[in-house]
């Protein structure tokens, strides 16, 4: 039997009927704009690379600093590309650019994105809400709202198991 409906069938999320859960573990991260960071990130190294080798005039010293320069674009760059959420049997790590934070699943209260926000918000148990940087609607709508309803069908079926 397969799992495609029948011609004419309304799928399950035009039923109103969510999908189910990806397989845990599972990580949502931007990818694209990840590619598009670190790519940019290389190309600035080599570039001052190359151009510290190329200008005569520099003294070892400026050719040093030009790619001391270039490796900070990289690192930062790459910095920028480390959001992520992982998900796994008993919650959430949210990795933004500067800070981690793990969540038990109870915790989590419901995933939001809604248009024009820059990326998914998690409405915490706290009263408080948590930016997950991981999913981004920036580049890849699709993907982003795909992965979003992912997450929300994760944390209703691991969190209104532990809610009970």
């Amino acid at each position: 039997m397969s799992d495609t409906p029948a011609p004419g069938t309304p799928s399950p999320a035009a039923q109103g009927t969510p999908p189910p859960p990806p397989a845990l573990p599972v990580t949502f991260r931007p990818a694209l704009i990840r590619i598009i960071l670190i790519t940019a990130g290389v190309a600035i190294l080599v570039l001052l690379t190359v151009i510290s080798f190329v200008l005569p005039q520099l003294s070892p010293g400026e050719r040093s600093s030009f790619i001391f320069t270039g490796v900070l674009c990289l690192a930062g760059l790459t910095l920028l590309g480390r959001p992520r959420i992982v998900a796994d049997d008993t919650g959430l790590t949210v990795v933004n650019v500067a800070s981690s934070r793990r969540l038990e699943w109870a915790q989590i209260l419901q995933v939001n994105l809604r248009p024009g926000d820059p990326w998914v918000f998690l409405d915490l148990s706290d009263g408080t809400s948590l930016a997950a940087m991981g999913i981004q609607p920036g580049i890849a709508r699709e993907r982003a709202i795909a992965d979003a309803r992912a997450l929300r069908a994760l944390v209703q079926t691991h969190g209104t198991a532990t809610r009970g």
